[in-house]
């Protein structure tokens, strides 16, 4: 996948909005306004998704091309670049799966008025 194809992809999911609050080099892209994933615009060879923690690290011990995000708490967020081996069905999985992460922890009312945001898997 390319970076206009996983952009396309994020914000296909349920509520999804984007804009550039860290500045015109990165676009972020939330769900009622949480980040689940972060583009470099200035270096395309890469981006970022939340991640529950052991599956984080069971990932970068598996793909070489997935690492702990540069200038996130690498405890949640990976890396995930281009360039490496990764299948579009896994970018597309770990895409889904940042956003669960967000959708999670979101209050219960969201959730709740909101159903289709947690149908996501």
């Amino acid at each position: 996948m390319n970076i206009e194809e996983i952009r396309e992809y994020c914000l296909s999911l349920p509520y999804t909005t984007e804009d550039m609050a860290f500045g015109p080099e990165y676009l972020l892209i939330r769900v009622f306004n949480k980040i689940f994933a972060c583009i470099g615009l200035e270096c395309p060879d890469y981006f970022v998704v939340k991640c529950e923690p052991e599956y984080a690290l069971k990932l970068r011990e598996r793909h070489p091309a997935i690492t702990p995000a540069w200038h996130w708490n690498k405890k949640y967020w990976n890396q995930l670049s281009l360039h490496g081996n990764l299948s579009d069905d896994l970018i597309k999985s770990l895409i889904r799966h940042s956003y669960s992460e967000v959708v999670r922890k979101l209050p219960k009312t969201t959730r709740t008025t909101h159903p289709d945001i947690t149908a996501i898997k």
